[in-house]
């Protein structure tokens, strides 16, 4: 029987808002996904910030990915989450944010 890992919430509603508010008006149209913690649904990638990415709530979001695809644009939204210091990974041509994370494990923030 395989154990499951605990997880801790990283993010609360106030960070997740400022997020959306952030990047509804980023000079970028930047798509984003979500991982449900509970389900393990993947959402498609949308880009519509304002309705859809609050639409459900913020309680059960594991990750938030935003994909990036050029340089510039990364650095834009590496400079935007890092203002709201939040937890997550830069990748090439995706930024996650994570919303839980394992009990007892280092996280980074951006």
């Amino acid at each position: 029987m395989m154990e499951s890992k605990l997880k801790q919430q990283l993010m609360n509603n106030t960070k997740w808002e400022e997020i959306r508010v952030a990047m509804y008006n980023c000079p970028y149209n930047v798509q984003w996904r979500t991982k449900d913690l509970e389900s393990g649904y993947i959402s498609p990638w949308d880009g519509e910030w304002y309705y859809h990415f609050k639409d459900g709530g913020y309680k059960t979001i594991e990750w938030l990915e935003i994909k990036v695809e050029t340089v510039e644009i990364r650095d834009e939204v590496r400079t935007i989450l890092r203002n709201i210091h939040v937890p997550g990974v830069a990748c090439d041509n995706v930024i996650r944010v994570y919303g839980y994370g394992e009990v007892g494990s280092f996280m980074d923030y951006l």
